[in-house]
């Protein structure tokens, strides 16, 4: 917390302003924003020594100190509350405690290395469980109030091919799929054996069942009466195939599932760069993106800190080097830079901000969010957000896109934006919550690739010449919508499908 105050009292460093302001469609710091400074600030937020910055522990409040620091050095306004460059918000979390006791035939499961509890369900079962060979089992029995076990199936709608951790969907459809028809037959408790999908997805799986769940911690009256406990368990314990034990006359089983709640604090980051108009200056052009990511989990190829190098140290440091080019030469409008907490935990940071702005929601002229913009094809982009029906001010669409024809000069990707899309894309990072409340909202984004949310999404696989393109693109497009007299509006028919 000392290194927090310190990052967020210190004396801002003034860099000289001298230089004349450029138009709105010639950017005049493009040589402020270098390859060196972006691999730097890359291999220091994506290290290792700050273990994955999972939200509300503390390796993401350094990262946000780390991040409140190099805003300071390069002379931004802390834009935070009072008067620091910090928003705190609390986060509930709920998560299986290491206290539940799951028993099987007489067996003593290991928690997170032979079964896992899907999600965190207060649950007291005992009794003998009943096998389903099948399905069609359910015709033949009474199923209320039992511990139901069973091979688990795989979902009737598969993932579709070649979409972003496709076994840790499958696994997640499965769950759903069998939980939502046997709690309607009554069963107290399932108890799934996984299938040889699962097995070979179970590291990834595992880590995002530990984690439990988490939310804005908001009073709530809501409650899941209905919600039944599932279990996911290996199909061979001890060199036991546990379909052979739960199939004959077991001995019984006792399952035992205590949650751990809590609340802790993520944080934002929001930081200023003061425009260079008496009356503009007022207004805003957000840069937004998330220093967050998912912590320490189950080692993969030895490997157990998912780093996130692409997700999402790049645009992280891209909105650095943005800031430090405003710092130098400032455009009509203020630049505003929040690096949102927890955006992996469900968008939380963002959904925060949107609702309460330390600035007048008003000023906000539009939102130019970027998500992994380090990776794939050397000169292929997306921006999302540029065609319905996530479009939602086609004047902002039109400045990033001609920004990108003038510098930048991607190949765009727009096939993301379909609402038919399985990836969903549109509706997984921070600039949603934004344009939920009205905001001109785009997101520039390089799209997945085979390391995303695993322990492999390292700094050394970042091209650094690509993240320098994408930092400039968005550069360029924030100049052009704060040096343009007229602001960005709404489309009067923008309506989103969900």
């Amino acid at each position: 917390m000392a290194l927090l105050s310190l990052a967020g009292c210190s004396r801002p460093v003034v860099p000289s302003t001298s230089a004349p302001v450029a138009s709105a469609t010639n950017p005049p710091a493009f040589s402020i924003i270098t390859e060196e400074n972006l691999r730097r600030d890359l291999f220091a937020l994506a290290s290792d020594s700050l273990r994955g910055r999972r939200a509300g522990e503390t390796e993401e409040l350094r990262a946000a100190a780390w991040t409140a620091e190099r805003a300071r050095e390069a002379g931004l306004e802390p834009a935070g509350d009072d008067g620091t460059y910090f928003q705190f918000f609390p986060l509930r979390r709920n998560q299986v405690s290491t206290r539940s006791q799951i028993v099987l035939d007489g067996k003593t499961l290991t928690l997170g290395k032979e079964v896992w509890a899907t999600s965190p369900i207060e649950a007291n079962v005992t009794g003998t469980p009943v096998w389903l060979a099948s399905m069609a089992d359910t015709t033949r029995q009474t199923l209320r109030g039992k511990i139901v076990t069973m091979n688990l199936l795989p979902p009737t709608t598969l993932p579709s091919p070649g979409m972003s951790l496709w076994g840790y969907r499958y696994i997640l459809f499965a769950v759903r799929q069998h939980a939502t028809l046997l709690s309607r037959q009554g069963a107290a408790a399932l108890v799934l054996l996984a299938d040889s999908t699962t097995e070979a997805n179970l590291a990834f799986a595992g880590h995002g069942f530990e984690e439990g769940t988490y939310n804005l911690d908001v009073p709530s009256t809501q409650t899941n009466s209905r919600a039944v406990p599932v279990l996911l368990v290996r199909s061979t314990v001890s060199g036991q195939s546990m379909q052979d034990r739960l199939r004959r006359n077991p001995a019984g089983a006792t399952i035992s599932i205590k949650v751990d709640s809590y609340v802790y604090p993520s944080v934002n980051v929001i930081a200023r760069a003061p425009g260079a108009d008496p009356t503009l200056k007022g207004e805003h052009v957000l840069f937004s993106g998330h220093h967050d990511h998912d912590g320490v989990g189950e080692a993969i190829a030895g490997d157990s800190i998912w780093n996130g190098a692409d997700d999402n140290g790049t645009v992280s440091v891209a909105m650095l080097a943005i800031a430090r080019a405003w710092k130098q030469n400032p455009g009509q409008r203020s630049a505003l830079f929040v690096w949102h907490g927890a955006e992996e935990r469900g968008l939380l940071g963002s959904r925060w901000y949107a609702e309460h702005p330390t600035v007048k929601k008003e000023s906000i002229v539009a939102v130019l969010n970027g998500d992994m913009i380090g990776r794939n094809a050397p000169d292929t982009a997306a921006l999302l957000g540029s065609t319905k029906p996530h479009r939602n001010s086609t004047a902002l669409v039109d400045m990033a896109l001609q920004a990108n024809q003038n510098f930048s000069k991607f190949t765009i990707d727009t096939s993301w934006d379909d609402a038919r899309h399985p990836e969903g894309w549109y509706f997984r990072s921070d600039h949603l919550p934004y344009a939920r409340v009205g905001i001109p909202a785009i997101f520039f984004t390089t799209l997945l690739h085979p390391d995303y949310h695993t322990p492999e999404d390292e700094a050394d696989r970042i091209d650094i010449k690509k993240l320098a393109r994408m930092t400039r693109w968005m550069y360029a497009t924030g100049w052009a919508i704060s040096n343009t007299p007229q602001r960005p509006t709404i489309d009067s028919d923008f309506k989103l499908e969900r």
